[in-house]
């Protein structure tokens, strides 16, 4: 085995590898945080060398490591301490990054198969862990001691507050999932709502959910590319669905949101954001099994865009660790059902899921991830100028912009 590549790779903590049959243990590193990993056979080490980034995520799910004591989660916490240490060939980056553009240019066509390729799959396995809403974004765990039902009940309200809604007003929900928002929406400001998906199975969950609810004459569901689309609206939200636009795409995104807001209108994107600057090099393992065409963006890569849109920006909110919290409650359900997933799907499609879902909550709490809120407006004073109205148990949740600026 190198242990001398590895001795290079692991400066920070300690990983203990267990070799197969009586090749015993070997431990690299030193204090903790310390995890450890079984190998199904010493082929294995080379493959992981070869291209740690990708390999990783690609031999847990074929089965050819495991973690042992302190889990996936240690394994995952050791990786990230050290991240930086893995070494990249100056040739293989400046292939990746001259195919990088091809793998974001999400025209119609293929946004609509990325966007089926994830969110297609069945929607009784996101009914086994996601909220009662089904909202598979970022949740707001505005208090301590909340469940994750209760923190994306808190979502939906701090997000609506954000959009200063008044009755009968026309709101457009870009990728709108399988409804939650749209529908909650409609039914506690009394709006009418529109939204947009380009998954079969949440356009037909979606419809359904409204007809139930008797809300069907106040929300319409449309299987539509948002650059289609074609109206005018007061308020404009988009939840999760940025990072699927691809970095080609977002100055149509914007544009496009510039276009289908009235003047005095309000819209609210909310996004996974890097806490840095863009990265290099845009492939990962999660982009090639979980998410196709995704990316996920940098302030820098969205302000430019915003700016030449001529949309204003009103205020921006970051959220640190709410991600990390969501993904961890997920994870708890998700293993309390897996040997249901394991019968309808395969051993094989568990171990994927859990290592997104595990990976995800660690580059949430050990990474640069952070979730984005930003607020635009084509005019100065569509929003307060404080966010005063935004906390608190108010019962004028539904205030007017010009009276809650007058009273800022």
């Amino acid at each position: 085995m190198k242990k001398h590549v590895l001795d290079r790779l692991i400066t920070r903590g300690t990983l203990v590898i267990h070799c197969p049959g009586d090749g015993g243990r070997q431990t690299i590193g030193d204090g903790q945080p310390e995890a450890h990993i079984h190998l199904r056979n010493r082929r294995v080490i080379a493959r992981l060398l070869a291209d740690p980034e990708m390999a990783f995520g690609e031999a847990y799910t074929d089965g050819d490591w495991w973690p042992g004591e302190g889990g996936l989660q240690a394994v995952f916490q050791l990786y990230f301490l050290n991240v930086d240490n893995v070494p990249r060939s100056r040739g293989f980056e400046l292939v990746r990054r001259a195919f990088r553009g091809l793998t974001e240019l999400n025209g119609k066509l293929r946004s609509a198969r990325n966007v089926q390729h994830h969110y297609d799959l069945d929607n009784a396995l996101f009914q086994e862990f996601l909220d009662p809403e089904m909202q598979y974004s970022c949740a707001y765990f505005e208090h301590s001691g909340m469940d994750i039902d209760q923190a994306q009940q808190a979502k939906l309200r701090h997000i609506a507050r954000k959009l200063c809604l008044q009755p009968g007003q026309k709101v457009l929900d870009i990728g709108c999932g399988w409804g939650g928002m749209a529908l909650y929406l409609a039914r506690e400001y009394d709006v009418e709502v529109t939204g947009l998906t380009l998954s079969n199975d949440q356009y037909a969950f979606a419809r359904k959910r409204a007809e139930a609810r008797g809300l069907q004459r106040r929300v319409r569901f449309l299987k539509e590319d948002y650059r289609e689309h074609r109206g005018a609206y007061d308020a404009i939200v988009s939840v999760g669905m940025f990072e699927h636009v691809g970095r080609p795409q977002f100055q149509t995104y914007f544009d496009q949101v510039a276009r289908l807001l009235k003047p005095g209108g309000r819209s609210l994107i909310h996004t996974i954001g890097r806490n840095g600057p863009p990265p290099s090099d845009s492939r990962t393992w999660i982009q090639k099994y979980i998410f196709p065409g995704g990316y996920v963006p940098s302030l820098s890569d969205m302000t430019p865009c915003v700016e030449r849109s001529g949309l204003d920006v009103a205020d921006i909110e970051i959220w640190r660790m709410h991600y990390a919290l969501t993904l961890a409650a997920w994870n708890q359900r998700f293993q309390a059902s897996r040997r249901v997933f394991a019968e309808r799907l395969g051993e094989r499609f568990c171990r994927m899921w859990e290592f997104y879902l595990l990976g995800c909550e660690a580059i949430f709490r050990y990474g640069d991830l952070v979730v984005f809120q930003l607020q635009l407006s084509h005019e100065i004073d569509a929003v307060p100028v404080t966010r005063a109205y935004l906390y608190g148990d108010q019962d004028d949740h539904r205030s007017s912009p010009e009276s809650l600026s007058e009273a800022g």
